[in-house]
Formats: structure tokens, sequence, C-alpha cells
């Protein structure tokens, strides 16, 4: 088997995320379907992806690989795509992958960006901005994005899942107000558990609007279980905009680092 990287963006709007839900059009349905049909594979083929993305979320650097029989089909099964998929679904790339590569567990970060209004702003936009009451402080707003930085249990901003760890390694947390007037809430993790971006946005607006100090964001990475004052925030202000990989021979050792379990014990 060949493995294949896949490079890819998508408008999330009409996609019920990411991963494949009977009855429902996601992402990896459809680019399963589309590759299975293109390549008449005998089964469905399956894709493993860097981050899953929820409803409505939208990705600009998603990567993800699948395994098939045929070497050399890079560059042709890209051109295929570019032909049948839908406008708001885009494989930029399909390359072989590097021995040792892992969409998912060989990641060393994700990069989410988050953008918001807090004035009337460009109503052609509404479908990726989201509209919030203001003026936000943007500058509270920063000091407290920049306390979650480092090694920190993240389940007040997660929705829990059985099994999984909610810890996570912040490695760039950063508010900015851009020349157009969009703020943009950039979070770089090692990885994300579920709804931790919207929630930490929820957070940080609830600080911009001035009903909550920027210390109340570094206290709540104390509690133990998600708390019930932060606002999730809709889906289409986010995007995945970026995912990191290490250098190919030290893809192999990655994976393992990342199917690792982390428990509180690593925060003491």
């Amino acid at each position: 088997m060949t493995r294949y990287r896949l490079d890819v963006s998508y408008d999330g709007a009409d996609f019920h995320g990411w991963a494949v839900q009977d009855g429902l059009r996601t992402v990896q349905g459809t680019l399963q379907e589309w590759i299975t049909r293109i390549l008449r594979l005998p089964e469905m083929a399956e894709l493993t992806v860097a981050g899953r993305t929820d409803a409505g979320v939208h990705a600009r650097g998603q990567v993800a690989h699948v395994d098939l029989a045929e070497p050399g089909l890079g560059a042709e099964l890209q051109r295929r795509l570019a032909r049948v998929l839908p406008a708001d679904l885009v494989v930029h790339r399909v390359t072989p992958a590097p021995p040792g590569f892992d969409a998912r567990f060989s990641a060393v970060w994700r990069r989410y960006v988050f953008a918001l209004r807090d004035d009337v702003g460009d109503p052609l936009l509404r479908g990726i901005q989201v509209r919030v009451a203001g003026p936000l402080d943007v500058a509270a707003m920063d000091a407290a994005a920049r306390s979650l930085v480092g090694l920190h249990d993240f389940a007040a901003f997660c929705k829990r899942r059985e099994g999984a760890t909610t810890i996570r390694e912040i490695l760039d947390a950063q508010v900015s107000r851009t020349p157009t007037g969009v703020i943009e809430v950039t979070l770089r993790a090692d990885a994300f558990c579920h709804s931790m971006v919207r929630s930490v946005v929820g957070a940080l607006v609830a600080v911009g609007q001035g009903r909550r100090t920027p210390d109340w964001i570094g206290d709540l990475l104390v509690l133990p279980q998600r708390c019930g004052d932060i606002a999730v925030m809709p889906p289409h202000g986010l995007v995945l905009d970026e995912v990191g990989y290490p250098p190919d021979a030290e893809l192999g050792a990655r994976q393992l680092e990342a199917r690792a379990r982390r428990d509180r014990e690593e925060l003491r």
C-alpha cells in the first residue's frame, strides 16, 4: 500500500462536520465517496484526518491521508478530484507521504483562527465572521489568551468524551484587531479537545465585554469539569488554518509520543 497525503480546504457551512455520518453530507464522506468512484475501488477508501472539525467549521489547511494499493497516483488523483468535487471542497495537493507519516498522530500542532466583529461589519462576510456586542477590549482579551499558554487541563472548556484526556499544550495564543476591524483569536496547540476553541473564544469575549476579568481565564484551568458559565461560540467564525509536522526523520517518533495518553500527573 502507498500512503498519500491530501491537503484540503473547505467551506464548512453546508457540511455536517468532517466525520462520516449516515445520511448527512460531511467532508470525509464526500472525499471518500469520490476517491472510491474515481479509482473504482472494491471497498470504500478510508481517510484519516489531522483534526476533526464540527458542523459549520471551515478549514484552510486541513491534512488527511489515505492508503491505496496503486503507486504514482498523486498528481493524477488531485486533477481528477478537481473535476468532480463540489465548489465548497478543494484538494490542493495529493502527494506520496514519507515513511512514518500519519495525518493525525504525526502532527505537532494545529492552528485555529476565530474571526469576530464588534461593529456592523461587512454583510458579505457574515458567513465567516461572528458579530458580538462591543466594543471589545482587545488588549484585555489578548492578556487573558496569553495566560492559557503552556500545558494545562482544559476540562473547563471541553465537552468530555469517555476515555479522552482534556490535557493539552497551548503553544501560542493571541488576540488582535486587523486594519479592517476584524478581531482574530489565534490558538496554536499540540491538539484540541471537542469544542475547546469555540469555548475559549466564548470566555475571551466575556473578558472583552468587561463581564469577566482577564484573571478569570486562568482560574478556569483548575476546574476538573466543564464550566457552564462559558458560552460556546457559533461555528462559522472558526477556521482550521494550518497543521504542522516535524521533519520526516522524526515522524515515527512523533506518532508514539502523540498516542501516549496524558493525565494530570504531568501538570505537577
